[in-house]
């Protein structure tokens, strides 16, 4: 048998960061409460070490999560498989549990579908004019207004509606 990570050593490893992020502790918290450093919960949570049976049961229950839940999005083989990302790829990314969070607390569902519109539109524009930089090779610094206090910045592309963006 290996003892080198494997697939699922990684979705264990993504989905015991959702949980930690979810309940808003650190890896130095966690790693605390089930007795390991903070770069060990960081190699767990990124697939690099295995996590040992009776440590995945203390880490489940110190994050209060039955330890099924920590193999959730395990995906099977051959023609059943889901296309497409895995939704705890998606919330293993930076901010995402955050912004699902944030977003869950916003009682108007027409301000929800507003912000889900949004930030698709961003998300398409972002990767349209990233993909387009790339292909002009149009890469440097951006030029700013040159006001202290201010952070606005000017977009060099050409035809860009976004062309001035505060940050």
């Amino acid at each position: 048998m290996s003892r080198s990570a494997t697939a699922i050593d990684k979705l264990i490893g993504q989905n015991i960061r959702i949980f930690r992020i979810a309940k808003r502790l650190s890896q130095t918290e966690l790693g605390a409460a089930i007795g390991v450093t903070f770069q060990q919960v960081q190699k767990y949570e990124k697939g690099a070490n295995r996590v040992g049976s009776g440590r995945l049961s203390e880490i489940a229950d110190f994050l209060d999560v039955p330890i099924i839940r920590l193999f959730d999005g395990r995906t099977k083989r051959g023609p059943e498989a889901v296309p497409g990302p895995i939704v705890t790829d998606l919330l293993s990314g930076p901010y995402a549990v955050k912004m699902l969070q944030a977003f869950s607390k916003i009682p108007s569902q027409n301000l929800r579908r507003s912000l889900l519109h949004l930030t698709e539109s961003v998300g398409s524009r972002s990767k349209s004019l990233t993909l387009s930089a790339k292909a002009r090779g149009k890469h440097g610094p951006p030029v700013t207004n040159g006001s202290k206090g201010s952070r606005r910045t000017v977009n060099r592309s050409k035809g860009n509606p976004a062309a001035l963006s505060t940050d």
